[in-house]
C-alpha cells in the first residue's frame, strides 16, 4: 500500500507575527503564528511547516523559545526552517520540539554536513528547501539530485514566482523532478485549490503545502482531503 499523501499548511513568520507575501516580496502581517499553529493542530492536520522568513536575511539564529512555546503540548508534527546555518541550530531546534528541520542556505553551502545530519537524525528528519524562479528549473533539478545523493528525507520545492499568488503549482517542474528522482517532493508555491493539489499529486508530489489558500479562502485541509479522497487519492482525513 502506498503512503497517504499529506496536506501541509505553511506558516511564514517573523517573531510572533504571521506573515504572508507574494513571490517572496511585499510581506505583510496577517495574524499571530502561535494562534494559527494551534488552530491547525486542533483541526488535526497532517503536519505543519513553519518558516522564519527574516532569520536568514538578518543572519540571526532561529527563535528557539517561540518554537518551544508553539510545539509544547502539540502532537502535530512540525517542520521548522529559516536561519538554520549550523549543526548547533539543528540541535537546538530539535531540543525545542521541532520534528523536522528545513535547511536552505546551509544546504547550498555545506551539503555534506546536511547529509551527515540526515544520517545522524534519520533521513525523515531533514528537509532540503529548494526555492527557484522561472528559468532556474535546471538548478532546482540539480539540487534535488544532490539531496537524494546525500540521503536527505524529502525536498520542499517552492516556485518563488508563484508563492502567495494562488495561481497554481509549477506542475511541469514537479513532474520532471519526480520522474528523475525517488526522493519525496513537497509541492509548494501558488496552490490554487484542491484541484491543483490533485494535479501536483498526479505529477508525482508526495505532499502538497499551501499558505495563502488556507489564510485567504474558505478551503481547509479537511475540505481538500475530502476532495482528494473522492478522487481516489489516499489521504488521512483530519
Amino acid at each position: 500500500m502506498s503512503l497517504a499523501k499529506r496536506i501541509i499548511p505553511t506558516l511564514l513568520y517573523d517573531g510572533a507575527q504571521l506573515i504572508k507575501g507574494r513571490r517572496f516580496e511585499a510581506a505583510r502581517v496577517v495574524g499571530n503564528v502561535m494562534q494559527a499553529a494551534r488552530i491547525h493542530a486542533a483541526r488535526g492536520v497532517d503536519e505543519l511547516i513553519m518558516l522564519d522568513i527574516k532569520a536568514g536575511r538578518a543572519n540571526r539564529a532561529p527563535n528557539y523559545d517561540l518554537v518551544k512555546t508553539i510545539t509544547d503540548g502539540m502532537f502535530t508534527p512540525v517542520t521548522v526552517g529559516g536561519g538554520v546555518m549550523t549543526i548547533k541550530h539543528v540541535e537546538e531546534l530539535f531540543a525545542a520540539g521541532a520534528d523536522k528541520i528545513s535547511v536552505n542556505r546551509m544546504w547550498i553551502q555545506t551539503p555534506h554536513i546536511v547529509g551527515a545530519l540526515a544520517r545522524r537524525y534519520g533521513a525523515q528528519a531533514i528537509v532540503v528547501s529548494i526555492d527557484y524562479r522561472k528559468g532556474c528549473e535546471g538548478v532546482a533539478r540539480h539540487f534535488a539530485m544532490r539531496a537524494e545523493q546525500q540521503g536527505v528525507g524529502e525536498v520542499l520545492l517552492t516556485a518563488m514566482d508563484r508563492e502567495g499568488t494562488m495561481e497554481g503549482y509549477d506542475i511541469n517542474t514537479i513532474k520532471t523532478i519526480a520522474s528523475e528522482r525517488s526522493i519525496p517532493i513537497i509541492a509548494h508555491g501558488g496552490c490554487s485549490g484542491p484541484e491543483n493539489m490533485l494535479d501536483a499529486i498526479q505529477a508525482g508530489a508526495s505532499a502538497v503545502a499551501a499558505g495563502a489558500l488556507f489564510q485567504f479562502t474558505d478551503h481547509t485541509p479537511a475540505s481538500c482531503a475530502a476532495y482528494l479522497s473522492k478522487r481516489g487519492i489516499e489521504v488521512r482525513k483530519p
